[in-house]
């Protein structure tokens, strides 16, 4: 049987019984490649001694091939010894885009933390720490809990700051609070959760769709300004319910002691899980803060949080805090969506919150949002003194309750049309009406920024 020798990356065959030179062959497979659109132009081509090993010649033949095509101008070299496609069809350029909306000149949209300010410096000591510290076995496959050392490091910190009753092997880490719903909500399903209760108005984009996902009826709650109506949760049938209790979104209710109590007992009586969604009471203003819930109630709490709002969403780290029964199956349920969140950036924030960053960037940071939240206070009383503020306690956004005879949505657009975005409360609502607001978000926005947009809405609104 003739020899063949092919080449991985070009596919160059060769047949060294035939009586075409060898340099001839090399020269027609990568010709061919390249009128055949295989080899796009400016696609780099191996060098030269390497495609010759791969192919058992010298180098000599494929140095003769590459000058030929050079020749030819199908090759081109350049600086440095590279050689690259020049011939054969462009790239294909990318189809057109539709005209963009205009980026709004003053952003008050809810949703995110100040990632400008996020502590580069002190995150690169602890990367640099984590990869010469790290054992080895955590590059490995691990389990799907995650490392333990940042079980351990969240466990200490949400004990101490959210007053939680956290065990770290009762904790799984995971790409962010998304994902984090999405395992569980897989695992209730699974466990005969049919009917899981969300407050209203409520975040729509992470544990609702999850549930829906997860084949699960959702029930809208109301909320008033003591959180969510636990004697309307009794009579929805719900097997497990989400709440914010720390600072409701988007309302900004914190739920007080006596729904705390009754939303325990609704659980411990129904045998129900509570979902603590603990976003941001991590920055508090005028109150002190209020303690988890999972603390109260660790058997029937899953506690959840992330580095979203406290550094930055872009870390992609969350963490669950389990019931014993519920953590195997969520810790198999991440092992099977993703074998594990990142090591080394699970690591590195471990080793972050063990040297109190986490505790300094926080220390930075709620003076420079209260400073926002203060101008936007101001700016509402003076330019929109009808607008009932509320939830300014905590956080990075508020509500400004409208009266009757506005239309939430008729004075987004015509804001939007004055260069300032912001959300209004009607797209969270499940199924429960209720007084229009807007929400505005100032961790992002300077104060005299925020002063300027508060004043181009007022304007907005007085021409409508």
């Amino acid at each position: 049987m003739a020899e063949s020798r092919t080449n991985s990356e070009l596919l160059v065959a060769l047949r060294h019984d035939e009586r075409e030179p060898l340099h001839r062959q090399i020269e027609a497979s990568i010709r061919d490649a390249i009128r055949a659109g295989r080899l796009s132009r400016g696609s780099a081509m191996p060098p030269t001694r390497v495609l010759a090993a791969d192919l058992g010649v010298s180098r000599g033949v494929v140095v003769e091939a590459y000058q030929q095509l050079t020749a030819e101008g199908y090759l081109a070299s350049q600086a440095g010894g590279y050689t690259r496609v020049a011939a054969g069809p462009p790239p294909a350029a990318a189809a057109p885009r539709g005209p963009r909306a205009p980026r709004p000149d003053i952003d008050l949209s809810y949703g995110r933390a100040d990632v400008s300010s996020f502590p580069r410096a002190a995150w690169l000591r602890s990367i640099r720490t984590a990869l010469t510290d790290a054992p080895n076995e955590v590059f490995g496959y691990l389990t799907g809990r995650g490392v333990p050392q940042l079980r351990g490091a969240m466990a200490e910190y949400l004990n101490r700051v959210r007053g939680t009753i956290a065990d770290p092997e009762q904790m799984v880490i995971c790409t962010g609070y998304a994902q984090g719903m999405s395992l569980l909500m897989g695992v209730l399903a699974a466990a005969g959760t049919r009917r899981i209760a969300l407050e209203d108005p409520s975040s729509m984009d992470d544990a609702l769709p999850a549930a829906r996902a997860a084949g699960i009826d959702v029930a809208g709650i109301p909320v008033d300004d003591e959180g969510i109506r636990v004697d309307l949760l009794r009579e929805s049938g719900a097997d497990a319910v989400i709440v914010t209790p720390a600072h409701q979104w988007p309302t900004g209710s914190v739920l007080s002691a006596r729904n705390r109590a009754a939303l325990i007992g609704w659980a411990t009586e129904r045998g129900a899980v509570i979902v603590e969604d603990d976003y941001d009471a991590e920055y508090r203003y005028d109150r002190t803060p209020v303690g988890a819930l999972q603390g109260l109630a660790p058997d029937h709490v899953v506690y959840a949080g992330s580095a979203s709002k406290t550094l930055a969403p872009g870390l992609r780290l969350g963490w669950l805090v389990l019931p014993s029964r519920l953590t195997e199956p969520v810790a198999a349920a991440k092992i099977s969506a993703d074998r594990g969140s990142p090591a080394l950036e699970q690591m590195a924030l471990a080793n972050f919150v063990t040297r109190g960053e986490l505790d300094r960037h926080l220390r930075r940071m709620r003076p420079v949002y209260r400073r926002r939240r203060d101008a936007l206070l101001a700016a509402l009383a003076r330019d929109l003194p009808w607008a009932q503020p509320a939830g300014v306690s905590a956080g990075l956004h508020l509500v400004a309750w409208l009266p009757p005879g506005l239309d939430e949505a008729a004075l987004a657009e015509a804001a939007l049309r004055a260069g300032v975005a912001l959300d209004t409360v009607g797209p969270y609502r499940i199924s429960n009406p209720g007084p229009g607001g807007l929400i505005f978000g100032y961790a992002t926005v300077t104060e005299r920024a925020i002063a300027d947009g508060v004043g181009r809405l007022a304007r907005a609104i007085r021409n409508l």
